[in-house]
């Protein structure tokens, strides 16, 4: 069974930063892709910020400049850097997994961690 733990949220004030990791494991398949989404109260789930294992990464442009993602292949586990946080950043972070099995993918996530930037 697959599972995904997430662990780096908290609060920050404005202009701070915090660093989310998410491990993955329980799988025979292999990673393809990792990243994050974001979902804020009343608005919908958003693209932050993915890597692939060929080390290939994509930002949501409201992101660009101020967080990167890396990883770790060999240990399944991706990170999260946030810098400059915003009030605006608030949301659930979610992490996402993406298992390839020839051409069939699968799609896991985490339960999420509460990212509240305020003063």
């Amino acid at each position: 069974q697959v599972h995904v733990e997430e662990s780096g949220g908290g609060l920050v004030h404005p202009g701070g930063s915090l660093r989310l990791a998410c491990v993955a494991s329980g799988s025979f398949f292999s990673i393809i892709a990792m990243g994050y989404y974001r979902q804020a109260p009343g608005k919908p789930r958003e693209s932050v910020a993915a890597v692939t294992t060929g080390g290939s990464t994509n930002y949501a442009d409201s992101v660009k400049g101020r967080f990167t993602i890396s990883s770790d292949n060999a240990k399944n586990t991706v990170y999260l850097l946030m810098n400059n946080l915003k009030p605006e950043d608030t949301a659930v972070y979610s992490c996402h997994v993406r298992y390839a099995d020839g051409d069939v993918l699968y799609d896991y996530w985490g339960r999420g961690t509460q990212v509240t930037v305020s003063s």
